[in-house]
């Protein structure tokens, strides 16, 4: 059962063994007790290194494309990468509800609570990928790239990479739960070697699809699809063998095959607003693509953004991600101990460590643009002149960001996942949006203004993150579930 009223914390000397298998590991307790700084930094930083180095997989593909095919197929990835993560992040939004209900129960010492719930994302998440965002994501992407104003020859690169990217998601949704299960249980360092071979992987499947190797053909900008297709496919099968016979914090519950309503109804109930939210966030992304390529030197634009703000600016977003990973592992798993001060405290912990890890990309952006651009095969005079111009707004922005994502985790991994949605959808769609769309409409738009509304939607939400969660009416929310 599932409610949003306030109930007790379970005994955690007596429940640590709970629907505990032989073999299997241990919670780490330093999570509920002893000092904060050194708990919430082994919760980040592996995750943070995992962002980092998976992140590379990603620029070594525009780095790839962009120095062979030329900045079209930058354009290409980057506006279907975009479109490509509105669909996964609402079925990853499963995961989110997942993780709320395993930080809960890992900071009870629930084992069995939290092994069948890992189990009944695993199944719904398949289910809605292989049956629903497979056709539908095939069929659909032609319009989708129209709804972007891809320019024709960005579209004929980018409509077999995302066809591809659909109809192949799976391992990587294997791959985004079976992190987050981990990291909401306490244990972040599994992740990170998982997250680091599927990089390895993926970078030599790419560099040998994209360029080609002895009798394989080079295949391009849809070489990397197929390269993120077979890493992660190889990753979900070692890692289903893993769930299945044991050796991590988390594992399938024996005998126990069949969905469990409760349970996907609790999934749905905490995941579904960040599924609305990650919607909101990239619909607002798709939308902003469109004005994007309205401008003067559309494709030159779309060019810069993605590879400014979908690749460079991930230097923020990696390690900021690590730490919201933290917070929400932290604040559910002290909100399940009863511990709901100590919530508190470690998300603002986490902002302090992400405020400074942004200021140092930061510094990189403002002084080193044209270094950067020039690792991507940016040499284009309008790409590189426009590219410029969004790093150094970027600089300041991703400030903004780090703290707004540590104190979305906190929100999210204590149960309210409601609030971070209304904040995205304030700050991600209707303040960046309506900036262009006002400018659009009593002036001409140039990329500049766009940028700028970029940094007043950050701005936002950094504010309205940090107020909501500072009002605290998350230490009312509980879970639970029936006992098996």
């Amino acid at each position: 059962m599932t409610d949003v009223t306030a109930a007790p914390a379970a005994p955690i000397a007596a429940a640590e063994t709970t629907g505990a298998k032989p073999g299997r590991r241990k919670y780490d307790r330093s999570i509920i007790e002893g000092p904060l700084l050194p708990a919430v930094w082994n919760l980040a930083w592996p995750t943070m290194l995992t962002n980092v180095v998976g992140g590379l997989q990603g620029m070594v593909d525009q780095a790839l494309v962009g120095n062979l095919i030329g900045y079209k197929a930058n354009a290409a990835i980057g506006v279907s990468s975009q479109i490509f993560l509105i669909v996964v992040i609402f079925i990853a939004s499963l995961f989110t509800g997942m993780s709320v209900l395993v930080a809960r129960f890992a900071g009870q010492g629930d084992h069995d609570k939290v092994d069948r719930t890992v189990y009944q994302a695993f199944i719904t998440a398949i289910g809605i990928s292989v049956f629903i965002m497979a056709p539908i994501g095939y069929f659909t992407a032609p319009a989708l790239l129209d709804f972007v104003n891809a320019a024709p020859a960005v579209k004929a690169e980018a409509l077999p990479f995302l066809r591809i990217m659909f109809l192949f998601s799976s391992g990587m949704l294997v791959f985004f739960m079976l992190g987050g299960a981990l990291r909401s249980a306490g244990d972040a360092r599994t992740p990170m070697v998982l997250g680091i071979t599927l990089t390895v992987l993926n970078v030599v499947f790419n560099v040998i699809l994209i360029r080609g190797l002895g009798p394989i053909p080079a295949f391009g900008t849809r070489g990397a699809a197929m390269g993120t297709s077979i890493a992660s496919g190889l990753l979900a099968l070692y890692s289903l063998y893993k769930l299945l016979n044991g050796g991590w914090v988390v594992s399938f519950p024996r005998g126990k095959w069949g969905p469990d309503w409760e349970i996907i109804r609790a999934l749905f109930r905490f995941g579904l607003p960040t599924g609305f939210q990650g919607i909101a966030m990239n619909i607002g992304g798709v939308f902003m693509l469109s004005f994007i390529g309205s401008v003067p030197n559309g494709a030159a634009a779309q060019a810069a953004f993605s590879v400014c703000y979908s690749q460079l600016f991930s230097l923020v977003t990696w390690t900021s991600v690590g730490l919201m990973g933290a917070s929400a592992a932290m604040a559910g798993q002290n909100l399940g101990a009863g511990k709901p001060d100590r919530a508190a405290d470690a998300v603002h912990v986490a902002a302090r460590i992400g405020v400074s890890s942004a200021a140092f990309v930061g510094i990189l952006f403002m002084f080193l643009p044209h270094q950067l651009l020039a690792i991507f095969g940016m040499r284009d005079p309008v790409v590189v002149a426009i590219g410029v111009q969004l790093l150094r707004v970027l600089s300041v922005s991703g400030l903004l960001i780090a703290v707004a994502l540590t104190y979305t985790g906190g929100l999210q991994g204590t149960g309210d996942t409601k609030s971070p949605l209304y904040i995205s959808i304030i700050s991600q769609i209707i303040v960046p949006l309506g900036i262009c769309f006002v400018i659009q409409q009593t002036t001409r738009l140039d990329p500049i203004d766009i940028w700028i509304a970029i940094f007043v939607g950050h701005a936002t939400r950094c504010l309205l993150s940090v107020v909501r969660f500072n009002q605290g009416k998350w230490r009312d929310i509980a879970v639970d579930i029936h006992r098996s």
